[in-house]
């Protein structure tokens, strides 16, 4: 008698890649955690990009738009349910589905599983110089920095080096995070409007990351580009 094929075999080499994560938690959960990782976290950065851009003008254009933002009306409720609520749950979540997901990059070594296991490594990195960076900007300083405060922050070399490596994370887990989310919601159908929406995402990942590294040289080497926008 053929004996049955056992339920542990192993997947053919020609299988789809995708990594291995069946976790018992909420599709809903699922979608809300992905969702939260674009609005408000992503729109969060992005505007933190933006308007730290402005070191990249001048000081005085740097002080007027944290000025600006420091004087919002509602400011601290507006925060902590726009940012350190959804903060804390897209950061929490995560790392449940870490520690309930298997990736099996160890033994197929596609691309996916790497792009699944970078996501959980950076989703991490990410997680702590966020809360870090919100933690001293908003309650060490009152959310009152200034040019100079954070300029004198990153002549620290190990300072900086923090903050590179924070940047990188947060960059690839958004622009990762980005393609999921357009696969989880169902935006993108079919293995060809996949790969072009991952280009995309991709290409977003690098621009925030050229962008974030830009500022740091703007307030390492006191570096200022676009300072001919003040004149």
């Amino acid at each position: 008698m053929p004996q049955k094929a056992a339920a542990t075999a192993e997947v053919p080499a020609e299988a789809t890649p995708v990594p291995v994560a069946v976790p018992v938690r909420g599709y809903l959960w699922d979608k809300l955690h992905s969702l939260s990782g674009l609005i408000p976290i992503g729109a969060f950065l992005a505007e933190h990009f933006w308007s730290n851009s402005y070191a990249l003008v001048s000081i005085a254009r740097y002080d007027q738009a944290s000025y600006d933002l420091q004087t919002i009306p509602w400011r601290v409720p507006v925060e902590a349910l726009f940012i350190w609520l959804p903060l804390l749950f897209h950061g929490f979540y995560g790392v449940y589905i870490w520690s309930t997901g298997k990736s099996n990059v160890g033994r197929y070594r596609y691309g996916a599983n790497w792009m699944y296991l970078l996501q959980r490594w950076t989703g991490l990195v990410a997680f702590v110089f966020i809360g870090w960076h919100v933690y001293m900007e908003r309650f060490v300083t009152l959310g009152k920095s200034t040019y100079v405060d954070v300029a004198v922050n990153m002549s620290n070399p190990l300072y900086v080096s923090f903050y590179v490596i924070g940047i990188l994370a947060a960059s690839f887990h958004l622009g990762n995070g980005l393609w999921q989310f357009s696969n989880k919601w169902g935006l993108v159908v079919g293995r060809d409007a996949q790969r072009k929406a991952a280009w995309v995402a991709g290409a977003i990942g690098l621009l925030f990351a050229v962008v974030g590294l830009l500022i740091v040289c703007g307030f390492v080497f006191q570096w200022r580009p676009f300072q001919f926008y003040a004149q």
